[in-house]
Parts: structure tokens; C-alpha cells; sequence
């Protein structure tokens, strides 16, 4: 099972590690494990709410598609390591990734 470190920007949430299988993507992975993460188009690249930094692995993740990276264009702070989560399917049952996500107390939208 491929691993999936989560850490975040706000440090009053305690650092997570949680194993996934291939196949699924990250957010599918958070709404799984009880890792918070804001999706308001419910997980279909269509805003830009589950925008995550991937510190690690990129390697193991469905390429970034110009859709995604339209939508990444509008999240808040973009970086060069900025994904959706929607869109960030594990693609090795052997990997190991390291999430960010962003602190998401400025998304007006639903909570999950």
C-alpha cells in the first residue's frame, strides 16, 4: 500500500500518516482517513478548494492536466508544488507522498 504523509500550514493540527491504496486520489484518501480538506465542486476540477502542496513524490501522481493547472492558477498562494487534490490519483501501490495543505481558514465554502 502506497503511504501518504499529511502536514499542515496550521500547526494546531497534529501532522498524519495514513496508507492508501492505488488508484484513488488524494482527497478520497483525506474524506477516508478524517484529514480535513475543503472541496466545494465535490472532487471534480471544477474550483480550486482542495488546492494541496505536494512536498514529495510527484512522481507517484497522475500528471497535472492544463485544466487542473487552470484552476490551480486561482488558489490561494500557488506555488510550483501546488496540486488539487481532487485530481492527484496514486498511481504505485509502492508509494510515498508528502502533503501540505495549505491553511484553508480563508475558503468560504462548504466544510467536509
Amino acid at each position: 500500500m502506497a503511504t501518504i504523509r499529511f502536514t499542515f500550514e496550521n500547526k494546531n493540527i497534529a501532522p498524519k500518516t495514513v496508507q492508501a491504496e492505488e488508484g484513488y486520489s488524494i482527497l478520497e484518501i483525506a474524506e477516508e482517513n478524517d484529514v480535513h480538506l475543503n472541496h466545494n465542486c465535490g472532487g471534480v476540477c471544477a474550483c480550486s478548494t482542495c488546492h494541496i502542496y505536494i512536498q514529495n513524490g510527484e512522481d507517484y501522481l497522475e500528471e497535472i492536466s492544463e485544466k487542473e493547472e487552470n484552476f490551480i492558477d486561482r488558489a490561494i498562494n500557488p506555488r510550483i508544488e501546488s496540486r488539487l487534490g481532487c485530481q492527484c490519483v496514486i498511481l504505485d501501490e509502492k508509494a510515498e507522498i508528502e502533503v501540505l495543505i495549505p491553511d484553508q481558514s480563508r475558503i468560504i465554502g462548504h466544510e467536509h
